[in-house]
C-alpha cells in the first residue's frame, strides 16, 4: 500500500450539528448519520453543539452515543446567537474535514462519502451540496406549490460565490478557518454562514457545488402557519443591513418595493393563497429591512420556531 492511500484512509470528518430545541428531528439525524456510508476513504464523528442553557439534547446525544460505534461529543453554547454555536461546533471538531447539517435535515447514505469524494478529485477547499424539503404529512398545496422551502440548484462543479454558500449541507477543509478571529461572526444573527463563505473565498478558497450530495430538510406543520413564515422573513431583512456591501441601492430597492408588493397584495389574493404568500413574504424582507434602517428590530427572537 502506498502512502499516499495510507494518508486518505487516515482523513477525518467532524460532522456537526448545531441544535436548539428540537430533541426528535435531532434523533433522527443522528440515526441516518450513524448509517453513513465511507467507502473505506474515511472516518468520522459527530459534534453536537446544544444554543439551549437547558440542555435539551444531551440526552438525546447521549443516548444515540451509547448505542452507536460512531463518537460524539456534545457541547453547550448558553448564549442564543448561531454564529456563537457554530464556532463551539468547531472549537469541539477534531477532522481534518468539517462537515455542517442543520439538525430539522437528514442525509442520503451516500452524503457524507459523496461530498468527500468531490472535494478530493476536484482538489478544492469545500463542496455544498442540494438541501431538498421533506413534508412527513399532508400538506397545503398552497405550501408545495409556492416553493417556500425549496433552495436554488446547481450543476456539479458550479464554483459558488458568497451569496450561494450556507452551512446546511457543505464539507470543508479544517485548514481553511483562520486563526485569532471567530469563523463566525456573532454580529450576524443569520447569514452568518454567508458571510463566512464571502470572507473565505476573498482568501482565495475555492467551494464547488455536487448535486448528487442530498440532504433533506423536515418541513413539520409549524412551519406552514403564515405568522412563521411572515416572522422569519422579517428576520431576514432585518439582518441584511449587516452583511458588507449593503448601501443606498438596497434600501432604495426597499423603499420601491415596499408600496410595489403592497399594492399588489389585493390582485395577488385573487389568484390563491400561494400567490398572495409569496408576495407577503417578499413585502416582509423588504421591510425587515427599512425598519432596521432606522433603527426598529422588528424581531427580537434569535431563531424563529414557532
Amino acid at each position: 500500500m502506498n502512502r499516499e492511500a495510507v494518508h486518505v484512509e487516515a482523513m477525518h470528518i467532524s460532522v456537526c450539528i448545531c441544535t436548539y430545541k428540537r430533541p426528535d428531528l435531532l434523533r433522527r439525524l443522528l440515526t441516518d448519520l450513524g448509517r453513513q456510508e465511507t467507502g473505506g476513504l474515511f472516518a468520522y464523528s459527530i459534534v453536537v453543539a446544544d444554543n439551549d442553557r437547558l440542555e435539551s439534547a444531551k440526552s438525546v446525544a447521549a443516548e444515540f452515543a451509547a448505542a452507536s460505534p460512531i463518537a460524539v461529543r456534545y457541547c453547550i453554547e448558553p448564549q442564543q446567537n448561531i454564529a456563537l454555536t457554530r464556532n463551539k461546533a468547531l472549537a469541539n471538531a477534531g477532522g481534518d474535514f468539517i462537515a455542517f447539517l442543520d439538525d430539522d435535515e437528514f442525509p442520503a447514505r451516500d452524503w457524507l462519502l459523496t461530498l468527500f469524494k468531490t472535494c478530493q478529485e476536484r482538489n478544492v477547499d469545500g463542496v455544498l451540496g442540494p438541501v431538498k424539503p421533506h413534508f412527513d404529512q399532508e400538506t397545503p398545496q398552497w405550501v408545495v406549490d409556492g416553493k417556500f422551502y425549496e433552495r436554488p440548484n446547481y450543476p456539479t462543479g458550479f464554483v459558488i460565490d458568497g451569496r450561494q454558500g450556507r452551512t446546511n449541507n457543505v464539507l470543508f477543509r479544517k485548514r481553511i478557518i483562520p486563526s485569532g478571529a471567530p469563523a463566525f461572526r456573532p454580529e450576524f444573527r443569520t447569514g452568518e454562514d454567508q458571510d463566512f463563505f464571502r470572507r473565505m473565498i476573498d482568501l482565495g478558497h475555492v467551494f464547488v457545488w455536487c448535486n448528487e450530495a442530498v440532504a433533506y430538510e423536515v418541513v413539520p406543520p409549524v412551519r406552514w402557519k403564515r405568522s412563521f413564515m411572515l416572522r422569519r422573513a422579517l428576520l431576514r431583512g432585518a439582518t441584511s443591513p449587516a452583511h458588507p456591501g449593503f448601501g443606498a441601492r438596497d434600501i432604495a430597492k426597499s423603499v420601491i418595493a415596499v408600496p410595489a408588493y403592497a399594492v399588489g397584495l389585493p390582485f395577488a389574493l385573487v389568484l390563491g393563497q400561494r400567490w398572495f404568500m409569496t408576495l407577503l413574504v417578499k413585502l416582509c424582507d423588504h421591510m425587515g429591512r427599512l425598519l432596521m434602517v432606522v433603527g426598529i428590530n422588528p424581531i427580537h427572537e434569535p431563531y424563529i420556531t414557532e
